[in-house]
């Protein structure tokens, strides 16, 4: 009265080591599942150190950036007031705002931002901006001859690049010739 059904046919020990594989595999897949969410996690971890580092570093950019304008300004006027004479000499108009000027750098500096150096250095266009070229200089071809407005750097990035003006090569006369 044994009715033949699939699983009579089925060798009991071969079942179970078909479920012995299955659940081996399983584990095998449930372990990669989870070391990938593991790597996954503290990748994002990281990715969230370093973007909390960033915006604490780079936080005062805009402000910064904004700033420069005054720094500018106050140049500008020192430039102006060291040809004018009665300038200098009117209430120490100069010196204060010549102090003024000092005490901004230094608080500039304090939190990162820098003056990029480009005067008689080799033009970088990473750092400097060429708003035009010169013949006129005794400087080597491809370096900075005049700051037209300085350059900063927030850390180690560019805040704004340096506007300069950069020695041209020297034509051969013959080319000066032919145009």
């Amino acid at each position: 009265m044994a009715t033949n059904t699939l699983d009579n046919d089925v060798d009991p020990s071969t079942a179970g080591e078909i479920k012995d594989n299955d659940l081996t595999a399983e584990n095998a897949s449930l372990r990669e599942r989870l070391m990938r969410a593991l790597a996954e996690t503290e990748n994002t971890r990281r990715q969230g150190e370093r973007r909390m580092q960033d915006a604490q570093q780079y936080a005062i950019t805009n402000f910064a950036r904004d700033l420069l304008q005054v720094v500018d300004n106050l140049r500008r006027a020192i430039e102006a007031g060291a040809t004018d004479a009665e300038a200098r000499t009117e209430d120490g108009l100069m010196e204060g705002v010549a102090a003024t000027d000092r005490i901004l750098t230094q608080i500039l500096n304090r939190f990162g931002v820098e003056e990029v150096k480009a005067l008689n250095e080799p033009f970088d266009p990473m750092k400097h901006e060429a708003v035009m070229e010169t013949d006129e200089t005794e400087q080597p071809p491809g370096s900075v001859v005049q700051v037209l407005e300085n350059g900063y750097t927030i850390h180690d990035r560019l805040l704004r690049p340096a506007r300069v003006v950069v020695a041209r090569a020297q034509q051969p006369s013959s080319q000066l010739e032919k145009q």
